[in-house]
């Protein structure tokens, strides 16, 4: 993937614009509320306002993969955009003013009279672990409309997030950025999501895949072993390797593989002295990975820097970056 240097945005990221409520909690929360530690769950609104009753002291913090990615890109000094619903209320100001504070190129019309910004409810236990209760409101409503040609072809990388594939009409949405950005020569990219989104839509993802509509996969371990149905990590690589021309793959304390047809690279993640949060590692990772790309760095300092990324944003609550990225890859020798 060669740098493209006529592009105006270095990554045009399209997902769910969410709110994240995030609380700390203890483990027999999870188990009192039949939740499943580290999955993401669907729910309805009255869901959301039951649950929201029964967590503990939380924060609010705008989130969503796609928005998390574009902030982090942001944050490296790189120019990125978003493209996401939210509604006419206030949470929907509260995102837009985050992600344009944070320098991202934010466009999309609000949603009048229609369900409401969505937010995810995100339980974070002891170990830093997340699992999420989302409630997607006003992102279902973005359609094909919303993806305008001229953004679309003057960014490097479009990069789509796997819970887009939920509602239809953001699916048509993602299939015509695909369509657009590969008719101006530019890349796609898709994040998996979520191991129960995988589950979900495991043959129109490995469609997608099989048909080079993806130009670079992002996954963790979790997710390309239930892609490939396997509980063998060296099988669900060795598929991905034949499917997909690269694949950046994170697996948590054991670093990252960047995938290619004819290489595997294998790279530790840098240390941590206090694990937070996870929420939003991979997205974060994703900030790094597609920044080197848009750079035209070798694939191994791609995924050095995603892991850099990474790595600041599991050292607090939130998913979105409490310090300037660019200095964290400043210190890791990365001069953009």
């Amino acid at each position: 993937m060669p740098s493209q240097v006529d592009a105006q945005l270095d990554a045009l990221c399209i997902g769910n614009a969410i709110v994240d409520v995030i609380a700390q909690t203890e483990d027999s929360f999870l188990k009192d509320e039949n939740l499943i530690k580290g999955s993401m769950r669907l729910i309805d609104e009255t869901e959301a306002v039951r649950l929201y009753s029964a967590m503990g002291t939380t924060v609010e913090i705008s989130g969503g993969c796609a928005g998390n990615t574009a902030t982090g890109i942001a944050s490296l000094g790189a120019k990125s955009g978003f493209v996401g619903k939210v509604a006419a209320d206030s949470l929907g100001a509260a995102f837009r003013h985050d992600i344009t504070a944070a320098g991202v190129d934010f466009k999309t019309n609000e949603l009048k009279g229609g369900p409401a910004t969505a937010r995810s409810m995100i339980l974070v236990t002891p170990d830093g672990e997340r699992t999420m209760n989302t409630f997607l409101g006003a992102c279902q409503e973005l359609t094909p409309d919303d993806i305008v040609e001229q953004t679309v072809s003057q960014a490097s990388t479009i990069y789509l997030e796997g819970y887009l594939w939920d509602p239809p009409k953001a699916k048509d949405a993602f299939r015509k950025a695909a369509t657009l950005a590969h008719d101006a020569g530019r890349d796609v990219a898709l994040t998996l999501s979520d191991s129960f989104c995988v589950d979900r839509f495991r043959d129109e993802f490995l469609e997608l895949i099989r048909a080079n509509t993806i130009d670079l996969l992002f996954a963790n371990e979790a997710e390309i072993k239930t892609l490939y149905q396997t509980s063998d990590f060296d099988a669900a690589i060795a598929g991905i390797r034949t499917d997909c021309k690269l694949s950046a793959i994170t697996m948590g304390a054991q670093g990252s593989l960047t995938v290619t047809k004819s290489e595997i690279y294998s790279l530790p993640p840098p240390q941590v002295d206090n694990v937070v949060d996870l929420t939003g590692a991979g997205d974060l990772y994703a900030s790094g990975f597609l920044t080197g790309i848009a750079r035209g760095l070798p694939l191994i300092e791609c995924a050095r820097l995603g892991g850099i990324c990474a790595a600041e944003i599991i050292s607090h609550i939130g998913a979105r970056p409490q310090s300037r990225l660019a200095d964290h890859a400043a210190q890791g020798g990365f001069d953009f």
